[in-house]
């Protein structure tokens, strides 16, 4: 049967172009409801999408034969990517295609705020001709501080460094030597609030960066400080923002991104300090053809061939490789989770050993979804196709290496990660189709995956375990499982605990306060 797409969005007509030229059909209905998107969605194979269409988890249900979404943007707040994994719907978006779009926004923002055009307009064409009011400033020599270098980040860099700017940065992922190659200063965050003169944020929404600008760092900000926010609404507590404008410590902001969307009240609108745009970033001609010709050419490539392009939930591999990777897959992308989680700045390198009958299969889609795991904690959007260029992009080192004999398990797999604080090893195993961790820190142990889990590293002392049980009785959290690794009696220890729901900062404080205790994080899988 030709494989039939539903175009719910507006998109450029080169996508429909693009589908018909494949051979697969595509109806255009912009515009719907959900009670209508219901009533027709069992009807197609793919939907593609920008924004305003919501494919939730009733979307995803209804659509009995759909097998892929498409985003034409990078942006999937609007997919319910659980539920369509559960269903096997694969979601792609289109990472790249807006990327200088997005960045001339933010430089646009930048030359508002600094020569107050907005305001000027609006005071000349209402005929004051205000002239000694509106005094701006050069960009010319001042310090930008860019939150997040990676795609979007660099090219602002780039923009930035051809105005004379001086460019400082704020990037985990980003290594020296990038720093260097692109024309920027990597600092820690609190240096870039002391010396940035105008900020600039390019990371995504994650837990790590939500209100990343919250009271406390805009207070470690130079006075009169330009914000500018074109990547995420909810990066800027935008009420500790008003704070800080109204007080005057904040010279000037420009959004083009809000915390709750469409903004049709925020408690930034009214300050004459700033500028708000309606999520402009990427609405541009060229923007829009690029990621509407991405998209159907993903989605047909999908629909016709079964190869997969930029997809947050599916891993690229053949149709006939993928029984035997499929179990190995899901080991790599939950051993990089771990590593990622617990690695907090200046990635420099990731090694990736195959050792075993792992070592004969196709290690790359394994090493892509090790990669992916690593990095989403800080790049919520990234997935196994991105993973690769966006460590290269980022000079992270990547290797690989196989060795055929296993002295014990049939496979093994082990990510190493070397960071500013050191090096971090962790090794798992798939034992019935189960992926499993077997060591950490050089120590062994078999543990399960959980959906959450506590890790604690301490010095092997008695009571230990039952100070550490009490504390997760006292809060009300369920043991599922409880694993256990050590160097020697009394030495260096490690505790893998999963719980029936993530412990909450207080009661990892709590475990962190514990007698020997070296380390606590809670982990998520």
């Amino acid at each position: 049967m030709t494989p039939r797409v539903l175009i719910a969005d507006q998109l450029s007509p080169a996508a429909v172009q693009i589908f018909q030229s494949r051979g697969v059909e595509v109806d255009v209905k912009t515009g719907l409801s959900k009670a209508e998107l219901l009533e027709i969605i069992d009807q197609y194979d793919g939907l593609a999408v920008r924004s305003a269409t919501k494919a939730d988890k009733d979307v995803i249900t209804a659509a009995k034969r759909l097998k892929v979404v498409g985003r034409a943007g990078i942006g999937v707040d609007n997919i319910d990517i659980p539920a369509a994994t559960a269903a096997g719907v694969v979601v792609m978006n289109t990472p790249f295609g807006n990327s200088i779009t997005t960045a001339e926004h933010a430089i646009a923002m930048m030359f508002a705020l600094a020569r107050q055009l907005p305001a000027a307009d609006l005071s000349t064409q209402a005929g004051k001709w205000e002239k000694n009011r509106f005094m701006g400033i050069e960009l010319y020599g001042k310090t930008l501080g860019l939150i997040g270098c990676g795609n979007i980040g660099g090219i602002v860099a780039d923009r930035a460094n051809g105005l004379k700017m001086k460019v400082i940065a704020f990037d985990p992922f980003l290594s020296p030597e990038r720093a260097v190659e692109i024309g920027v200063e990597k600092v820690e965050l609190d240096q870039l609030l002391a010396r940035a003169e105008v900020i600039t944020l390019h990371t995504p929404l994650t837990d790590k960066t939500r209100n990343i600008l919250n009271a406390e760092a805009l207070a470690k900000t130079r006075q009169g400080v330009f914000i500018i926010n074109c990547a995420r609404g909810g990066l800027v507590d935008e009420t500790a923002l008003r704070a800080g404008l109204d007080s005057g410590h904040i010279g000037g902001a420009a959004f083009d991104v809000f915390a709750e969307e469409p903004a049709k009240a925020n408690i930034l609108f009214g300050h004459p300090n700033f500028i708000a745009t309606p999520h402009l970033g990427a609405s541009t001609l060229e923007a829009q053809e690029n990621v509407a010709l991405q998209v159907a050419e993903q989605m047909a490539d999908y629909l016709l061939t079964g190869a997969v392009s930029n997809a947050l939930n599916s891993p690229s591999v053949t149709a006939d490789e993928a029984p035997k990777l499929k179990p190995f897959v899901a080991l790599a992308e939950k051993l990089g989770a771990f590593a990622g989680q617990m690695v907090d700045a200046d990635l420099k390198t990731i090694e990736i050993e195959f050792v075993g009958e792992v070592s004969k299969l196709n290690v790359k889609p394994m090493t892509a979804a090790g990669l992916a795991g690593i990095l989403r904690p800080m790049l919520a959007e990234i997935n196994m196709v991105s993973a690769p260029s966006v460590a290269k992009e980022r000079g992270i080192t990547v290797s690989e290496s196989r060795q055929e004999l296993s002295p014990v398990y049939d496979s093994l797999m082990r990510i190493t990660v070397t960071s500013a604080s050191g090096e971090r090893a962790f090794a798992g195993t798939v034992i019935g189709g189960v992926p499993r961790i077997v060591e950490v820190k050089g120590m062994e142990l078999d543990a399960p995956f959980a959906a959450a889990m506590l890790y604690v590293n301490n010095l092997d002392k008695p009571g230990f375990i039952g100070a550490l049980g009490a504390l997760l009785g006292d809060a009300g959290i369920n043991i599922a499982t409880f694993n256990l690794g050590r160097t020697a009696a009394g030495g260096d220890a490690i505790a893998l605990v999963g719980v029936d729901q993530a412990p909450a900062p207080a009661l990892l404080s709590a475990v962190q306060a514990l007698p020997h205790v070296k380390e606590a994080r809670a982990l998520v899988f």
